[in-house]
């Protein structure tokens, strides 16, 4: 043994080496709460960081935030069921303007597409320019056989305006847009013949109509 030892007191040596131990404890514990943690660290990147497009659940574009409906618009209530709203002008919804009865068609055969669960869903055509309705048109979009509601632009201005601003949000003005029983705008879908988007956008609404029921009133 050394000078060097032999000059350390008892105590103080064995104070040292119980530090060692317990900085080897606190750190071996340390590396195990690392490796516990590792995956969800990794996972919280994954999420919240990285965002792979792959990861996407829903076709139809999210509105974020959701978007206030004003009731002076319209004299159909939108608080209580999911409203599919298309706005189109009369004038050009015609047999042989298949760019407007394309989004009429999607709308009622995703109201079909949902089953029993298309009573808690209704559709409602702007009319925005208050022309008469092709009578074809009117008869195969109708209230009693497709659900349909049809409705014309605000007369006053300043709600005219503002719903416009609303519909147009985001770019949307001339997509398929959800609201929900809130009376809220939460997504809309572009209008597409595609038989795969169709089944996308159905998914979309069933897992809503499934998931969701507050705030309906049937």
């Amino acid at each position: 043994m050394s000078k060097e030892e032999l000059l350390i007191p008892s105590a103080q040596s064995e104070g040292a080496a119980i530090d060692a131990r317990t900085r080897r404890g606190r750190l071996q514990m340390l590396f195990l709460l690392l490796a516990c943690a590792a995956p969800v660290i990794a996972s919280y990147l994954a999420y919240y960081v990285i965002k792979p497009e792959g990861g996407k659940t829903n076709f139809g574009t999210l509105v974020q935030p959701v978007q206030d409906t004003n009731p002076a618009w319209f004299d159909v209530p939108l608080s209580g069921k999911w409203t599919l709203l298309i706005a189109r002008p009369a004038a050009e919804c015609t047999t042989q303007n298949l760019s407007c009865v394309e989004g009429l068609y999607l709308m009622r055969q995703l109201r079909v597409g949902v089953g029993r669960e298309g009573g808690r869903v209704q559709l409602l055509w702007v009319n925005t320019d208050g022309k008469s309705i092709d009578p074809e048109i009117a008869k195969a979009y109708d209230h009693e056989v497709a659900g349909f509601s049809v409705v014309n632009l605000p007369a006053d201005p300043k709600l005219r305006a503002q719903f416009n601003d609303w519909l147009n949000a985001q770019g949307a003005g001339q997509a398929i847009q959800l609201i929900d029983p809130s009376a809220q705008k939460m997504m809309y879908f572009p209008v597409s013949n595609s038989p795969k988007e169709f089944s996308s956008m159905k998914k979309d609404l069933e897992k809503l109509l499934r998931l969701n029921h507050k705030g309906e009133r049937l």
